[in-house]
């Protein structure tokens, strides 16, 4: 027997999983019984294959064949026995399938109940996530099931209660679905931690994740197995094909230049939505699913019920409505965001749609994994541009994906605020020593480097609150007992804690609720503040009048008629990647140079030629820089396609330096491409003067001057604050607290400690991570190297081009009233179409 056949049909157990396959046509894939091979001996490792390959079934097979293994040995030993009574066998968690999202975990559930089932192995499966149900939370937080699917949250829950250690002691093999998703955030910090403390309770505990998208795979691999150095990775020799589409304009066809949702695409996408079964169409945000959902349904043919909205915001019932009516087919078209755009297996979808930039190659490639989820078949995503630019970024998503180049997911280190929050967990779970516990943190990637002086900060604060706050009872969580052990006594920061568990932090959120019906979901207490009753809005997909705002919930009725707002969220602007940005560069530099054969180009080539006519094309090895004089002011466009936040920090840090020399006041704006400058008084600029200001020699002192980092300090301690226990939440039965009361204790705190604790663990962070995560600051120290090495093009047009002007209409959204804003918009517009027509 060839040695890729074990251990599938090596005994019984792998003959019947073998079978299973063959019952449905399907025969195992290599990398299947490789997994299974390398579980059986014990190993752990990463799996790393494209969307639709069956990593599910590679991961849960060992853990079959094991089972079946094993029940057979007791039946045997059941009939061998000559006692007719036995000793009940109580249920005890075998295999915990952790993964991001509760969309996935309801897919994943239904995933593996059907091989358990159909094996006959006498196995219950479980659900334990914000939407699971009362029984299913209940036999996970007392082990009585075989099977548990969860996230990062619901885990470290669990390992709050005591009896967590008898849970998880037989615990075999854990599964991390979607791992990329997770290894670049503090969820995956988290998660990290929860594993630690996972195989200190079960040491034979085999640890396997599963991805379809990772730029650094090898370091992906050792975030998650820092206890298996060199672990398996496991990938598919045969990539899965993903077609990529993008719909472009017809000959003549005038396209926007900035600063819109798509929606005149609408006649192209409603016509391709019904040449095919089954959609998906997928939006950056949620607003705009809310309002390509809208516009989809003045005109939907059908009927309503085939057309549904999924997000993030909405209510758990009308997601599973929108996710079961995928399953079975009833459903034409789901607009969506990203709560569906991972490892969701809906085999009913042929296409999906991605409306405007995807931002980053891994997404697209994600996003169009979920369509045609058959053996056998190829993804297909079909990108819709909201503007002209956008063409380029889809070319040059296409052209990354055709080579396999995917962005990567670089891991964050040393969370003090997660790590604090952590210790809470497991002072509740039964308590802790702290020299072990110190020992099995730094046994984490994400804590590696931690030293003692760091660990005794984290204590510090989690027993007394630290130097500032040891006054206050509330930040006495944590009580180290005569015997050495950090437990926590009180009920009540008992609940609190738990009710806070995650490192997910986003503005207050309010409930939004019919006044004779169902809960909808939530909107952030910043939008539904500025509303009165009688105010419509557009939510869950459909026009909404508020009633009344009560109690941190919004009763509201159905209202008839178009016209009203659409709730904002935060995070809605999403940066371009650092890859996609220097490859939509590479291909303007093509552009630049002739005519490359790329149909989006060509379908823009009037535009490009306009730009190149008026001022210049970007290129690799050439900064463009724009000075423009307009109405309005003098204008500075600096082009180093870094991606926005790098460019809001390039902004600062210009805008400082050329103050310098000469007193004067800057307005700036940025985008992916670039950067722009306005200052009060006109500045003299030329190549050496550009040179300077972009200099990379003393960056970190001149954007402590710059930027204000007290202040955005003060806002990033406020998400630290939340995960870090800082910040008590409301109890239940007791008046919610709005986020405006969240904002001001969060500044009182930071105030006190800055003034009374100023070495304080948390304040150190917070000011490390607005270097490290806000500003960039390692890839604006790369934009500004990169800068010094390039060949200035520095020009003067005579107006807007196509890359000055979406930065300035940025530029002028913030300043001007709404009605001055569009004016000038449309009226720049206009001007740049009469040149574009020439």
């Amino acid at each position: 027997m060839s040695a890729d056949r074990e251990p599938v049909e090596r005994d019984a157990a792998g003959k019947a999983l073998a079978a299973w396959f063959a019952a449905r046509g399907w025969t195992p894939a290599r990398f299947q019984r490789e997994v299974w091979r390398r579980y059986a001996r014990g190993e752990s490792g990463l799996i790393h294959t494209p969307t639709g390959s069956g990593k599910t079934l590679a991961a849960i097979g060992g853990p079959l064949i094991e089972a079946l293994r094993r029940q057979r040995a007791a039946q045997r030993a059941a009939s061998a026995s000559t006692s007719r009574r036995r000793a009940a066998n109580p249920r005890r968690l075998a295999v915990l399938w952790i993964t991001p999202l509760r969309a996935l975990a309801m897919d994943t559930l239904r995933a593996l109940r059907a091989p358990i089932d159909e094996l006959g192995l006498d196995w219950q499966v479980a659900l334990r996530t914000g939407d699971a149900g009362a029984r299913d939370k209940r036999l996970a937080r007392n082990g009585r099931v075989d099977v548990l699917v969860t996230t990062p949250e619901s885990l470290a829950l669990l390992l709050s209660y005591p009896e967590a250690a008898e849970n998880f002691a037989h615990l075999r093999a854990v599964v991390v679905d979607e791992w990329h998703e997770l290894v670049g955030n503090k969820r995956g910090v988290l998660l990290q931690l929860g594993l630690a403390r996972l195989r200190a309770l079960s040491p034979v505990l085999r640890l396997w994740g599963l991805s379809a998208t990772l730029g650094n795979l090898e370091e992906a691999r050792d975030v998650l197995l820092p206890h298996a150095p060199h672990g398996a990775i496991v990938s598919s020799p045969l990539p899965r094909a993903v077609a990529v589409e993008t719909l472009l304009p017809d000959a003549g066809e005038r396209f926007v230049w900035a600063g819109h949702l798509g929606l005149g695409q609408l006649p192209r996408v409603v016509e391709r939505i019904f040449a095919a079964r089954t959609s998906l169409l997928f939006t950056n945000t949620r607003a705009q699913a809310e309002l390509w959902h809208q516009a989809l349904s003045v005109v939907w043919p059908e009927d309503p019920s085939t057309l549904a909205l999924h997000h993030g915001s909405l209510d758990a019932s009308l997601r599973a409505d929108a996710e079961q009516g995928l399953r079975d087919g009833r459903i034409r078209c789901v607009v969506a965001t990203s709560s569906l755009d991972l490892g969701v297996d809906y085999p009913t979808v042929d296409q999906v749609f991605q409306i405007g930039s995807p931002k980053g190659i891994a997404r697209l490639q994600q996003r169009a994994g979920r369509s045609r989820h058959r053996p056998g078949e190829s993804g297909h995503v079909i990108c819709v541009p909201t503007h002209a630019l956008e063409l380029v970024e889809y070319a040059a998503a296409r052209i990354a994906l055709g080579r396999g180049d995917i962005e990567p997911r670089p891991p964050p280190t040393l969370c003090e605020d997660v790590l604090a929050q952590h210790c809470v967990t497991l002072a509740l779970g039964g308590g802790f020593s702290a020299d072990a516990l110190f020992a099995e943190v730094r046994g984490t990637h994400a804590y590696a480097a931690l030293d003692a002086g760091r660990w005794q900060a984290v204590l510090d604060f989690i027993v007394r609150g630290g130097q500032a706050l040891e006054a206050y009872p509330d930040h006495h969580r944590v009580v180290r007992d005569d015997d050495g052990m950090y437990r926590v006594h009180d009920r009540r920061i008992a609940l609190r804690h738990r009710l806070s568990i995650g490192t997910i932090t986003s503005d207050g959120s309010v409930s939004v609720k019919l006044l004779r019906g169902a809960r909808l979901g939530s909107i952030e207490e910043s939008f539904v503040g500025r509303l009165r009753p009688g105010d419509r809005f557009q939510f869950a997909g459909r026009m909404l009048e508020l009633f009344r705002l009560e109690d941190m919930t919004a009763f509201v009725k159905i209202a008839k008629g178009a016209g009203g707002d659409v709730p904002q969220w935060q995070g809605g602007r999403m940066p371009l990647s650092n890859r996609l940005a220097h490859e939509a560069e590479a291909l303007f530099g093509l552009a630049r140079d002739g005519a490359p054969r790329v149909p989006e180009l060509s379908a823009i080539a009037r535009l490009l030629a306009l730009q190149r006519r008026l001022s210049d094309l970007p290129a690799p090895g050439r900064l463009l820089v724009e000075c423009i004089r307009a109405r309005d002011g003098e204008h500075v466009f600096v082009y180093p396609f870094a991606g926005r936040l790098v460019h809001e920090g390039l902004a600062a840090l210009c805008a400082l330096r050329l103050g310098r020399s000469r007193k004067n006041s800057f307005r700036y704006a940025a985008n992916d491409y670039g950067f722009m400058l306005s200052p009060a008084d006109p500045v003299a600029l030329d190549v050496d003067a550009v040179r300077a200001m972009l200099a990379p020699a003393h960056l970190l002192d001149d954007l402590r001057e710059g930027m204000n980092l007290g202040e955005l300090s003060r806002r990033q301690f406020r998400e630290i604050a939340r995960i870090a226990g800082l910040l008590v939440p409301s109890l239940p039965g007791g008046a919610p607290k709005s986020m405006r009361a969240v904002q001001a204790s969060s500044g009182l705190i930071f105030d006190v400690l800055r003034r009374f604790d100023p070495d304080h663990v948390l304040l150190a962070q917070a000011e490390r991570e607005v270097l490290e995560v806000q500003l960039d600051l390692q890839r604006i120290e790369a934009a500004l190297d990169d800068c010094a090495r390039r060949t200035i093009a520095l020009h003067a047009p005579s107006g807007f081009t196509p890359l000055s002007f979406p930065l300035w209409t940025d530029g002028f959204r913030g300043r001007l009233s709404t009605e001055d804003w569009q004016a000038r918009v449309r009226r720049a517009a206009a001007q740049l179409e009469k040149r574009h027509a020439r």
